[in-house]
Order: structure tokens, then sequence, then C-alpha cells
């Protein structure tokens, strides 16, 4: 049986859907009124982390999608959590969607290295799947205004995007043939590296982009509400990409999927 974390969020829907058509897959999501389709759903809740192994008995190949939406400690707590009750209950294969080595200089990269040593050091066969930051990701970092103006501080900076759809159908890829892929890295990152300027032109003649400070940056994303911890993530990935470290194009991407990768540039103004 394969399980499949966080089938309420952006990723684990587009997993579910492919997945729909299997009489093998279980859903997990910490909201059951948000479940929807053919795919039976059991409530997998990280924060409840006593809950946890019930929920994964009988699941042979366990897709965990990062909870990566917190303080490093609370986020290690949960990975934690997941891997200690799939050992408990005997889970053969974990295939964890972690982050591009590339992103080691954002500010949220912590928790994924510790989840990849975890998995490691566990009884279980793994894959990891280093997941490049969403082009989805980088049209909300630099979003147009409504007049016409795409301000942000990415500088002459450049990220190597990958279409979300694209890491959907990779991790379906590897669950449903998961031996195959045991003790593998994969690094998904983009063909593309997509700055603002491209961006810019690609929603037309009329939009302009004007590069901010870091600084401009930061007190923009504090007044707009964010939670405490959101703000040096958010800015740590703007100075991540405006310092050139986020353009490395190429890896496993387009190998994994047995085509050519959906144009980031296009997910990113759709």
């Amino acid at each position: 049986m394969i399980l499949v974390t966080g089938a309420g969020g952006a990723l684990g829907t587009l997993v579910a859907e492919q997945l729909a058509g299997r009489d093998d897959v279980v859903l997990g999501t910490r909201d059951l009124r948000r479940s929807q389709g053919p795919l039976p759903v059991r409530r997998i809740d990280f924060d409840e982390p006593d809950t946890l192994a019930e929920g994964f008995e009988g699941v042979d190949v366990l897709l965990m999608i990062s909870a990566g939406y917190g303080e490093d400690d609370t986020v290690t707590a949960r990975h934690g959590a997941v891997v200690v009750a799939a050992e408990q209950v005997g889970v053969g294969h974990v295939v964890y969607t972690s982050l591009t080595a590339d992103g080691d200089h954002l500010p949220y990269a912590l928790p994924h290295r510790w989840t990849e040593r975890r998995l490691r050091e566990s009884g279980m066969d793994w894959t990891i799947l280093r997941n490049g930051l969403y082009a989805e990701l980088l049209a909300w970092l630099a979003a147009p205004s409504a007049d016409g103006r795409i301000t942000a501080p990415l500088g002459e900076g450049r990220l190597a995007a990958v279409a979300r759809a694209d890491l959907a159908d990779a991790a379906v890829r590897v669950v449903v043939d998961a031996p195959t892929h045991a003790g593998r890295v994969y690094e998904l990152v983009g063909e593309q590296a997509v700055g603002g300027a491209e961006l810019a032109r690609a929603h037309g003649p009329h939009m302009t982009y004007e590069p901010e400070t870091l600084a401009q940056a930061r007190a923009r994303i504090a007044a707009s509400g964010a939670e405490p911890f959101q703000v040096p993530m958010l800015v740590g990935t703007y100075s991540a990409v405006a310092a050139g470290f986020m353009a490395h194009v190429g890896g496993d991407l387009r190998q994994l999927l047995g085509r050519a990768p959906r144009s980031a540039l296009a997910a990113a103004v759709a």
C-alpha cells in the first residue's frame, strides 16, 4: 500500500489526482473535511505524533511530503515523529520531498537536511526527492502590481524554478516503482533560470521590473501580517536568488520524468 501525506496541500493534491485510478493508495491529511475524490483517506497529523503509527498501519511505501511550515524545531519534530512511527509499524520505504542542494543557502534548509540524515539512519529503504523551488512560488514572490510593476529584491538573480506539476509527476513515478529508486537522491530543479526581467516580459510589454532592497522587502513582508518566522524565510529566499545561488539548472528531472520538463516561466505567469 502507498500512503501520501499532505494530500490536502498543493503538491499532494496533484499527486493524488494521478494516483486516483489505483486500488493500493491511501491519502493522508490532517483535515478530513478537505478530502475529495475516489481514494480512501486517513487522518494523518504530524502535530499529533501518538496517532501516526495507527495511521501508517499496513503501509509499504510512504510518500512523506515535507511539513515545512514552521520554525526549524517544529518541522524537525514533525518529521522525526513520522520516521519513528514508520519504523514502529514496519513501513518498508519512505520517499521524502526534500530541498534542492542549492537550497542550503536558504533559511529553511536545516530541517530538510536533518530529515535526510534521519532517514539514512533508519532501517527503512528511502528515496530523497530534492525539489527545486516552485515556479508558482516565484510568481508569488514577484507578483505584478495593479499598476504594471514587478517589485522584488531579486536584483539580477535568477531561479531554476520548477513547475509544481512536474514535481508531482516525479513523485508518482518513484512511489509506484519504489524498489528501483531505493537509496537514490534526485536533484529536481528546472531547466530554465527565471528572473524578474524575464517575468516582466512574459507578462506583456507594459510590465516593468523594478528591483527593491532587502530592507524594503523585509518591511513590506512584516507589514503584510506574515508570521514572525516567515519574514526571515522569505527575505532569505530573495537574498539567495539575488546572490545567484539558486540559478543552477539541470539535475535529474528530465531523466526521471522521461520527457522535457514543463516551462517554468509559463507556470509562473499562468
